[in-house]
């Protein structure tokens, strides 16, 4: 849920972290996921920011734009030695 998780952008890293409440009162059969802390760091480029995140059925999904960076044409001055 929205609760057990963060996401924090700072400088050029994204961290994602993520925890699960222990629920002493539920009995398992079979319990496929661990109910463990996680924590992945990315690296971002130069520029890329992030616009968003979403959960959606269980799924996080986190949307990062690059602006189109700008042409920049400029005349270099040639000295003579």
């Amino acid at each position: 849920g929205r609760d057990e998780l963060d996401v924090v952008a700072e400088d050029n890293q994204l961290l994602v972290r993520g925890r699960q409440k222990e629920d002493a009162g539920r009995q398992y059969l079979h319990r496929g996921i661990a109910a463990r802390q996680f924590q992945r760091n990315f690296l971002l480029a130069d520029g890329v920011v992030v616009q968003e995140a979403e959960l959606k059925n269980g799924m996080l999904m986190i949307s990062l734009v690059r602006p189109k960076a700008e042409k920049i044409a400029r005349t270099i001055e040639i000295r003579s030695a």
